[in-house]
């Protein structure tokens, strides 16, 4: 089996890497749930297996079980999903991936993408499976389950494999040296080996665990090294299919199991310092909050540290041929997945002179008036609510969202009051609709709008004009990290002086974009994501970076 896998997928990464080096739109998967390849048998399968799971063990047979682990609750019953999954001992974890590694470093390197890709597949059969895992961990729609966390996480590990295959081809194997020292000619066989730097442990978030997960696993795996998956608590489901799904394959293929294994914890007993601190880790992938980012990036040496963190993402809003698409596409973005996303714009910079358009000039109040109409419209309909606001993840998020609401009222004024809204399938569901205040760009207010506020939390800030707007902006990427700016303009020259200064402060800029895609889509083989520049993380995906020092390169040499 294990020599026919790269065979099998060499079409599919072809394709693939062509899509990384033009950046034009690729997939190697159907992005509706219509259009899979398995059919409504397969999206009946996958709800049924997901159902049948709750209330029940998940078996995943790996070493160091110590007992089990509980504790999900779905963000649209508010019940628990009652599964309990195997809690291991880290240090078996690590022993086993020791043990499981030899084989597979010394293995093909294309064998090992060739598994790798076999791994994709068997993720894509299983994706409505998942899409229900993360839909009732993390509570996105049903849509973005199935396509944001579904296939276009799937391509973006894909992405993560070309660029490790690339990688790793470019290294030769062996070379004659010829050359002349004085009277002598010395020629010299020469051998080259990839040797991967050894245990990984990537950490998923809550809101969004396959989407920065597959690149880093398969990017670990990719180039030798094994992986121990650490999920968020709330967020185990996601993840535990993914693995029970490479040990299958990897056992399947011949090689040990181990090679991937689930660690978890809980928020009161947590590990993720140990297992950062553990020296048998070399590789850290780590996405989540801000804070803890820091320090993971702070205390991960000697081991390799790519992090995903959060940020400050904002909006400049300068002028305008016409301001309504402009209000529509920032209300739907704000809006969708109620802004549970790291690249969900915030801070809204409009010029007290007001914003030029065809029509006349748009005042920052009119324009905060409008932006809140227009959010409130998606809120006020239940089933178009249901489909873009979705669920809140965190039972914590509406604490913040009241909390902020009230230093709005003293700090400047609150353009939309964000309330639960009543989900038209799940009745129970956790909601709120967005907040956005209005407030006056200062250091006073940038104590509310200065950090992420992670939910559907959005403000409204006038700033002197739109010099004094961009350089805030800019500011605010610098400062406190920025993965998306979004920028509206008529004036070229000042297109050109926001997309040096978002640059500068490593934010990806969006420019005049509206429409039916969301302002802050990232796609696969086209848009990086993030820069490294910033404090919103020090990796990116999906480039060369992200994979080429995962392994190293020995040699031995000898006289022919």
């Amino acid at each position: 089996m294990t020599e026919d896998l790269y065979a099998k997928h060499r079409e599919a990464l072809a394709s693939a890497a062509l899509a990384c080096s033009d950046r034009r739109y690729h997939s190697l998967f159907p992005e509706t749930p219509d259009r899979h390849r398995g059919g409504a048998a397969a999206a009946a399968a996958g709800k049924a297996a997901f159902t049948a799971a709750l209330g029940r063990p998940f078996e995943l047979a790996q070493p160091g079980t110590l007992g089990r682990l509980t504790g999900e609750v779905s963000p649209y019953t508010q019940q628990p999903l009652g599964i309990d999954y195997p809690r291991a001992d880290p240090d078996a974890l690590y022993e086993a991936a020791a043990r499981a590694m030899p084989r597979w470093a010394a293995a093909d390197p294309a064998l090992r993408v060739g598994v790798c890709m076999e791994i994709v597949d068997r993720l894509y059969d299983a994706v409505f499976e998942s899409a229900q895992a993360v839909m009732h961990t993390a509570g996105q729609g049903a849509l973005m389950s199935y396509a944001g966390s579904g296939t276009n996480a799937l391509d973006r590990g894909v992405e993560a494999l070309v660029y490790a295959d690339q990688a790793m081809s470019a290294v030769a194997r062996e070379a004659l040296w010829e050359r002349r020292f004085g009277a002598a000619t010395l020629r010299l066989h020469k051998r080259y080996r990839l040797v991967p730097r050894g245990v990984a442990v990537v950490f998923t978030c809550a809101t969004f665990p396959t989407w920065n997960a597959y690149p880093a696993m398969f990017a670990n795996l990719a180039t030798g090294n094994p992986v121990i998956v650490k999920p968020h608590p709330t967020a185990v489901l996601p993840m535990a299919i993914a693995v029970r799904i490479c040990r299958e394959t990897l056992a399947a293929a011949g090689f040990e199991p181990d090679l991937v294994t689930l660690c978890l914890d809980t928020a009161d007993e947590p590990l993720g310092k140990r297992l950062i601190k553990d020296p048998r880790t070399a590789i850290v992938d780590f996405t989540g909050s801000a804070r803890f980012g820091s320090w993971v990036e702070a205390n991960a040496w000697p081991a390799l540290c790519y992090s995903e963190t959060s940020g400050v993402n904002t909006v400049v809003v300068e002028s305008a041929a016409d301001i309504e698409p402009v209000i529509k596409s920032l209300a739907t973005t704000m809006s969708l997945f109620s802004a549970q996303m790291c690249t969900s714009p915030q801070n809204i910079y409009v010029p007290a002179t007001g914003i030029a358009t065809d029509s006349g000039r748009v005042s920052a109040e009119e324009f905060g008036v409008r932006l809140a109409a227009a959010m409130a419209a998606i809120s006020a309909e239940p089933k178009r609510a249901g489909g873009i606001l979705a669920a809140i993840q965190s039972p914590a998020t509406p604490t913040l969202i009241d909390e902020l609401c009230e230093a709005g009222e003293r700090s400047g004024h609150v353009l939309l009051r964000s309330a639960p809204y009543l989900h038209p399938e799940f009745p129970q569901a956790r909601t709120r609709t967005p907040l956005l205040l209005g407030v006056t760009s200062g250091e006073a207010a940038r104590a509310l709008y200065g950090e992420e506020r992670f939910g559907p939390i959005g403000f409204v800030i006038r700033s002197v004009d739109g010099d004094d707007a961009l350089q805030q902006a800019t500011t605010d990427a610098r400062r406190g990290g920025a993965i998306t700016a979004f920028l509206y303009s008529s004036d070229e020259r000042y297109i050109a002086r926001a997309e040096d200064g978002f640059s500068a402060s490593g934010a990806q800029l969006t420019v005049n974009l509206t429409g039916p895609m969301p302002l802050n889509f990232a796609a696969a083989y086209s848009d990086y994501h993030v820069t490294g520049l910033n404090p919103a993380g020090n990796a990116t995906l999906t480039d060369a970076a992200f994979v080429a020092a995962r392994f190293r390169i020995t040699q031995s040499r000898r006289p022919v």
